[in-house]
């Protein structure tokens, strides 16, 4: 030890210094246990707050139905149900969905759950169902589904409605209608009819047939199914191509000539094939030509 070490008093603990407990290694410890306390406090509270929460519900659902009970006895039942907008929805077809008869309790029934069951009809597209007191009746307002075509699928026919969808009800046309053909026509009509459109929808309603051609394009037959005249539409570039055939027949009335064929399937030129005559009508043709304009 050297001469300034020894001369260095050394420094005395006081007995409170001593006696002094350092947590460093605890607190890890304490912090669990508090945490561990707190969550046994939460899960407790829980616990009381769901059995009570169950008691006032399981208390509010008795007067509920002891209100409702109480109101049909004082002639709160129903007495009638009134259907506005149905034209292909049967009545039988419209009581086993809702399954409604008279003195059923009018607070037991449920507009929303009634409208549910309505809307999974074949011909009912939406429907609007709400209650009237004195006199107590059920209002029903069906809109129903329009039929924009028929589907040819395998020999077998389907009504299609707006939206390209296919319903699944019996269906006997009263007017003629748009026949379409091929697999995936429902689900591109829309795309097409709105493709195609033209003032008045004069064109539009000449269509007779709409042929989906092997998944990628249309085929469009002009008013007559058997001898009418074909339009064979592109695949892409449509709306241009259906322009290009209407400004032709403004020109030259392409539309009004006797012609099985027209082809806008190439985008610089169409095509056209005229039909084959009688030899009094035109004796000068005697078999089908074909002819570029």
């Amino acid at each position: 030890m050297s001469e300034a070490e020894a001369n260095t008093p050394a420094k005395v603990k006081s007995p409170a210094e001593t006696n002094v407990l350092r947590p460093e290694r605890e607190w890890p410890y304490r912090l669990a246990g508090n945490f561990l306390v707190l969550l046994v406090i939460f899960l407790i509270a829980a616990i009381i707050l769901t059995l009570k929460n169950d008691l006032v519900n399981k208390r509010i659902h008795e007067g509920r139905e002891a209100l409702y009970d109480w109101a049909a006895e004082q002639g709160l039942t129903l007495s009638d149900v009134v259907i506005t907008g149905r034209e292909r929805t049967t009545l039988a077809e419209i009581n086993q969905a809702l399954n409604l008869k008279r003195g059923d309790n009018m607070l037991r029934l449920d507009p929303y759950e009634l409208k549910q069951k309505l809307e999974q009809l074949p011909w009912v597209k939406a429907a609007e169902v709400r209650r009237s007191f004195f006199p107590n009746v059920i209002k029903i307002e069906l809109h129903e589904k329009e039929v924009r075509a028929i589907w040819q699928l395998k020999e077998k026919f389907y009504p299609i409605d707006g939206e390209g969808k296919v319903i699944h009800a019996d269906f006997r046309a009263r007017e003629p209608m748009l026949l379409i053909v091929g697999e995936g026509a429902p689900e591109n009509l829309t795309g097409l009819l709105t493709t195609i459109q033209d003032e008045g929808d004069v064109y539009l309603k000449r269509i007779k047939v709409a042929n989906f051609i092997s998944g990628r394009r249309w085929n469009l037959v002009l008013d007559d199914i058997r001898n009418g005249i074909t339009i064979k539409l592109p695949e892409e570039n449509i709306e241009a191509a259906w322009k290009k055939l209407l400004k032709l027949n403004e020109t030259k009335g392409i539309l009004k000539r006797k012609l099985t064929i027209i082809d806008l399937r190439l985008e610089d030129k169409i095509t056209v094939k005229l039909r084959k005559t009688r030899p009094e009508e035109a004796p000068q043709l005697k078999k089908t030509e074909e002819r570029k304009l």
